[in-house]
């Protein structure tokens, strides 16, 4: 079952590269996917999602607690930078949803910091655009960004570890990044029963800067337990669907999320011990404030 999805996957993704027309690869998950999801006109409003989960990670061999926040705004870049643009009367503007997450792991002597941002453009909830982390502790620090390029990933990094100081690599284009599915997950069509398989590349919030390899992961969906999200304002927590998510080498993940539009991730649970529990949302324009 996994090698003939695997075989598959790469059998469509043959066929995008062949097209020299569209830069776009396709992926087996897009039929289960909203491909308008992020069109409502919710992101329009000038305001971000920003929502705090009491976190779980475990550092140094012991289970640490934080809060993570994570911020989901839309934005509009221009093509010369790949960034957010300053002017809007260019002719090279696009629009894309960002998630921002962010940490402070406190551990006994020292704490980690890390910043992820994950850009996707609005219309195509399961390619990633450009992704970035940072990460910074009295080690060291460590800045990765993976930006799309034609048909791969431009990889940038700069790190404190041996054999990956400062350099510049290529990643393939296709699979999805562990990083994402906060995002991507909520644009699917809940059904139960829904099963499917995509290739993943493997988190990458750590301070390592390693070339990622991608991994088969089996994604399926069922109904979810009220009993498992009774910490949970009940105010977030509508006909609420619980995602898995299986592989061989990388940790499971499951994720609880909302059937209600936008679709909030109420937790995660990992089987490394990450876990998030939503703790507050609001919906903010964070950088107006002093």
């Amino acid at each position: 079952m996994m090698q003939t999805s695997k075989l598959l996957w790469i059998l469509v993704f043959a066929a995008g590269v062949s097209n020299s027309c569209s830069q776009s690869t396709s992926s087996p998950a897009d039929p289960y996917l909203q491909k308008d999801w992020a069109k409502n006109a919710l992101w329009d409003d000038g305001k971000a999602e920003v929502v705090t989960y009491d976190a779980e990670r475990v550092v140094y061999g012991k289970s640490r607690t934080f809060e993570y926040t994570y911020v989901l705004v839309k934005e509009t870049f221009n093509k010369e930078y790949q960034v957010k643009t300053d002017a809007y009367d260019r002719n090279d503007l696009y629009e894309v949803m960002k998630i921002n997450k962010f940490c402070r792991i406190p551990t006994m002597k020292y704490p980690y910091h890390y910043l992820t941002s994950v850009f996707l453009k609005r219309d195509d909830a399961s390619l990633v655009h450009k992704l970035t982390n940072t990460s910074q502790e009295w080690c060291g620090n460590t800045a990765k960004s993976f930006v799309e390029d034609g048909n791969n990933y431009k990889y940038q990094y700069m790190s404190y570890w041996d054999g990956q100081g400062n350099g510049t690599d290529k990643l393939r284009k296709g699979p999805w990044f562990e990083d994402q599915l906060s995002y991507t997950l909520r644009t699917l069509n809940f059904e139960e029963g829904i099963t499917f398989d995509i290739l993943l590349y493997p988190m990458q919030i750590s301070s390592r800067a390693n070339l990622p390899e991608a991994e088969t992961a089996t994604i399926s969906v069922t109904k979810a337990n009220a009993e498992d999200l009774s910490d949970i304002d009940p105010a977030f927590v509508f006909n609420p669907w619980k995602v898995n998510l299986s592989r061989a080498e990388g940790p499971d993940l499951s994720f609880w999320i909302n059937g209600e539009y936008p679709n909030y991730l109420l937790r995660m649970e990992a089987t490394d011990g990450r876990k998030l529990s939503m703790k507050s949302l609001i919906r903010d324009a964070y950088w107006e404030h002093e």
